[in-house]
């Protein structure tokens, strides 16, 4: 079944006084393009994210992010108070001495360096482990959401590659007027040589190389099997955008290699229509995991 690149898992905690916010984003993307943003408290987890979301989401561009609103704060504020009780004692002796009003002497004096204590928090490992199953159950969800754009995916190009195997099937029904068109070409072309001195190997040759050019026997036979190989794939495969990418090519080949030695006016409008689907076919698989 095929699964989508497009996804968005969320969840939320609440642990002590912190509510915690997990969100992950994905779009399509040849690789895995990850970018994690994480407050610095939870920084040294940062490969553990990672290394869990490469194992779970393969491919994409993915965006993961970690919001905390908390009553209190990453780092605690404390003021310095013997710092404090020496700024005072030195700056009451020069205002003494050089009479200078000390009215705001507080506040010059918490202007001044270290007269606060910043104090930042240490890791909780048990509060880690409850964040990091959050971590899981986002990922558990945008799994869900790409399966769900999956099946609206696989829906549409299954349709799609069902129109081209109709199409293909309706090129037998002008082929008779093909051929005949082709045989009064050559009759005319016969009845030009009557009168000329003919090498009855070389044209032997040229009539053999003539009607293989115009034989699409082969084209619609191997069409066929690309088309019945990309739905193998595609039901088969987990991961199966690249390699549906490769067999829509290989049906491009035969579609346009069909179109160039049709030499028919209705064949060709066959091939316009089922190159227009395999186009459309192509945007999707952009998309597929």
């Amino acid at each position: 079944m095929l699964k989508s690149m497009t996804g968005f898992g969320k969840a939320i905690l609440e642990i002590d006084n912190k509510k915690i916010t997990i969100e992950v984003k994905s779009l399509n993307s040849k690789q895995l393009d990850l970018s994690t943003r994480i407050p610095n408290i939870y920084k040294e987890k940062d490969l553990i994210v990672r290394n869990e979301i490469k194992k779970e989401l393969n491919r994409g561009k993915v965006e993961m992010s970690l919001f905390i609103e908390s009553v209190g704060s990453e780092k605690e504020v404390t003021v310095n108070l013997p710092i404090i009780k020496e700024y005072h004692k030195q700056l009451s002796t020069v205002c003494n001495e050089c009479d200078i009003d000390q009215t705001n002497i507080l506040q010059t004096i918490m202007r001044l360096p270290d007269t606060l204590k910043v104090e930042y928090q240490e890791l909780d490992e048990n509060e880690w482990n409850i964040i990091f199953e959050g971590v899981k159950n986002a990922l558990r969800e945008i799994k869900e959401f790409r399966a769900q754009e999956g099946e609206a995916l696989e829906k549409d190009i299954f349709a799609r590659i069902a129109n081209i195997v109709n199409l293909s099937l309706e090129v037998p029904k002008y082929e008779q007027d093909r051929i005949e068109v082709v045989k009064n070409r050559l009759k005319d072309k016969l009845a030009e040589l009557k009168e000329k001195t003919l090498d009855e190997n070389r044209f032997e040759q040229e009539l053999i190389y003539y009607l293989e050019k115009f034989d699409i026997t082969e084209e619609k036979v191997r069409l066929s099997q690309h088309c019945d190989y990309f739905l193998e794939t595609a039901k088969s495969e987990e991961i199966a955008g690249k390699k549906l990418g490769f067999i829509a090519q290989e049906i491009g080949r035969e579609i346009n290699t069909l179109g160039s030695k049709a030499n028919d006016t209705n064949i060709q409008k066959l091939v316009i229509q089922m190159k227009d689907e395999l186009e459309k076919i192509k945007e999707q698989i952009l998309n597929v995991l």
